[in-house]
């Protein structure tokens, strides 16, 4: 029984560690830097404002080109100083054409269908700014986002900047909205601390830059381009900055299956992220970079899922050891995980049903996500995940 308590403990401390943990001990060495100021100082130059592209790559986004060019158009950024480019490689629906009745916007369209990472790697040779700023098409960005994007490249160190994804916070909400709000609010804590301690750790790709000169070609099926793009531009040495006042804001997905379906789809390029990315791990090599990547995104996509897969069962036998009714430590601890899990299926019966009361999803919002990594799993390895659009259906 000593064996099987050693091993509950250290899957224990790996799933607090991963998903409490990291943010706790992130949130006191910034604390403990900013007491001995010894915090990153960002000195911002006001007076830099180079040419930028706003890159939008669109698949059949009909429905969505008025609201996002009305929103591109009073972005607050000098007129002659922002390029509009969209690369609306296999649309089919007249999302192209729609796009020609606005002058100021250039539109490179393919018949055929390659995927994002495919107009991407196509559409970034028409440009020529010194920074691009990649943007969805059903996304909505802040009237400052790029003056605030653009001020943090004023420091030669910054390759990259991401900005923050919000969900439209609503006072009542089915399970996908409440659980995926919830879910970037703490996100967004964790990014602000990444950055303020060395970097973040992969881009949202709702919204993210890099200084052009820096992308490079990405594999024709890479799954999570953001995340790619972004990683490998800290593997050469620069930075990630992070404002959450620059930010792009959509609405959740319309159900838990369909974000079911986007969590799988971006558990599976994690996976494939963790492989392509394998140098850095290093810590070695990459120190804080190694210890934020590590923390922040391998353990989610790895080890951490296993862990509570394991640990049912492995709690389970303690618990029977201990005496189930006894409520001695590792019962309890039984009793508790049951609870939760319980809690899970009650969210799971209630995922369509309005609540203001949205901390009642957390547990199946939590169950979904780690189910989506083991499914995630699967596909990756059994190669059957589309580089193709698959947007989730989003809530009205």
């Amino acid at each position: 029984m000593l064996i099987l308590e050693t091993i509950f403990w250290i899957l224990l401390f790996v799933i607090v560690y991963t998903y409490v943990g990291y943010g706790i001990l992130l949130y006191l060495i910034i604390k403990i830097r900013r007491l001995f100021n010894m915090g990153k100082k960002v000195e911002i130059d006001p007076a830099f404002e180079p040419e930028v592209t706003l890159f939008i790559a669109a698949y059949n986004e009909k429905d969505y080109v008025e609201a996002k060019m009305k929103n591109s158009l009073e972005l607050e950024y000098p007129k002659e100083k922002l390029n509009i480019v969209w690369v609306t490689d296999g649309s089919d629906d007249g999302t192209p054409e729609l796009l020609k009745k606005y002058p100021n916007t250039k539109v490179y369209h393919l018949d055929e269908r390659n995927g994002k990472i495919g107009a991407m790697n196509r559409g970034m040779q028409f440009v020529k700014t010194p920074i691009v700023i990649f943007s969805d098409a059903n996304t909505q960005l802040g009237k400052e986002s790029v003056r605030r994007i653009v001020n943090l490249f004023s420091m030669p160190s910054v390759g990259c900047v991401s900005g923050e994804k919000r969900i439209i916070d609503k006072t009542a909400d089915v399970a996908s909205g409440a659980g995926e709000g919830l879910y970037w609010k703490y996100e967004s804590a964790l990014k602000k601390w990444d950055a303020e301690l060395y970097s973040v750790v992969g881009a949202a790709g709702e919204l993210f830059a890099i200084r052009t000169s820096l992308y490079r070609h990405v594999e024709q099926d890479t799954l999570l381009d953001d995340f790619m793009i972004s990683l490998r531009v800290a593997q050469d040495g620069y930075t990630i900055q992070y404002d959450p006042e620059a930010y792009a804001i959509e609405t959740a997905s319309a159900n838990v299956k369909e974000e079911l379906k986007r969590k799988i789809r971006i558990s599976a390029g994690g996976i494939q992220s963790v492989v392509r990315l394998s140098a850095l791990l290093n810590i070695f090599k990459y120190g804080t970079l190694s210890f934020q990547y590590i923390s922040h995104r391998v353990l989610r996509w790895t080890l951490t899922p296993l862990c509570l897969l394991i640990l049912i069962p492995l709690l389970f036998v303690l618990a029977i050891n201990e005496g189930l009714l006894e409520f001695g430590l590792y019962s309890t601890l039984f009793w508790l995980q049951t609870l939760f899990y319980i809690a899970a299926l009650v969210g799971w019966f209630l995922e369509n049903r309005s609540t203001s009361i949205k901390i009642l999803f957390v547990p199946y919002y939590f169950f979904i996500m780690n189910l989506s990594v083991v499914l995630g799993f699967f596909r990756y390895m059994k190669k059957t995940q589309s580089v193709n659009w698959e947007r989730a259906q989003r809530a009205t």
